[in-house]
């Protein structure tokens, strides 16, 4: 397998990039955000989810890892927390990819570590329009991936009610960078901590001025929340975490190989 560090264009030259475009058409755009773990796991935990699952994919597919970003909407409010708004952040991406097509690039696989329902919607959106709007791009595939969707251990976990900050996203961030783990884990009151555990949108307070499907609702993170942590940590280590990259780095670069293997064979459009 190719040396990840090789692959990573935030540490490329002009002349290098040239060069790995000779040998790859394929590229991976990490998207995080900042964003409130509970007092054990660090507000980079979604970074590092996605660039880290970037840089696993790459050693095995030889893709080009695109300097990740950052920003996009938490939903959440706690100390620490950045949003940003989710039309916002998909315009960025938008922009993003339309330079890297512009370079020479056929195939942009958008890394997510951090989900929420208005991010991903906002993204299938934009990537969509995207395509319709630049029809000189015949061969472009543009390819959103939640990394969590390609591990069964990951998408197990969801069915038992591990969420947020809980036994699959520690036990990763044991793997990926034990040192920002901390030791002292902290669990909102046990009313909230089960709340939030039997449905991860349970954080939201959701109200209506008018009883109607015509009016919108406010909504807003609960005022009691003080950590924000959606499941249970204990017992989690790296060796599982190690077991739920490797199967998502697996299936990530199984479907990127298939888009390679495929869009060599046919004109997408």
């Amino acid at each position: 397998m190719p040396e990840c560090n090789s692959l990573l264009m935030e540490n490329m030259t002009v002349e290098e990039v040239r060069k790995a475009l000779r040998k790859t058409k394929t590229i991976l755009v990490p998207l995080g955000v900042v964003e409130q773990h509970g007092y054990h796991l660090p507000l980079s935990t979604d970074i590092h989810n996605a660039y880290e699952m970037s840089k696993l994919v790459a050693q095995k597919t030889g893709s080009i890892v695109a300097p990740s970003l950052n920003y996009s909407f938490s939903g959440g409010t706690l100390p620490g927390t950045i949003n940003i708004n989710p039309q916002t952040m998909s315009l960025v991406v938008g922009d993003i990819c339309h330079s890297l097509a512009e370079q020479g690039f056929k195939n942009i696989i958008l890394i997510l570590g951090h989900a929420g329902t208005e991010n991903i919607n906002a993204l299938r959106d934009t990537v969509i329009l995207l395509l319709r709007k630049n029809s000189q791009w015949k061969d472009l595939v543009l390819s959103l991936v939640p990394v969590w969707e390609f591990s069964p251990t990951w998408m197990n976990a969801f069915k038992k009610h591990d969420f947020h900050a809980a036994y699959i996203e520690t036990s990763l961030m044991m793997y990926w960078k034990p040192e920002l783990v901390r030791k002292k884990v902290v669990m909102d009151r046990p009313y909230l901590a089960n709340l939030m555990r039997s449905h991860q949108d349970n954080y939201l307070v959701i109200k209506k001025p008018v009883d109607s499907k015509y009016v919108t609702p406010y909504l807003k993170q609960r005022p009691d929340i003080k950590v924000g942590v959606m499941g249970d940590p204990a017992g989690a280590n790296a060796k599982l975490g190690e077991k739920v990259a490797n199967e998502c780095a697996a299936g990530i670069a199984k479907l990127i190989m298939k888009i390679e293997k495929e869009t060599k064979r046919k004109n997408i459009r």
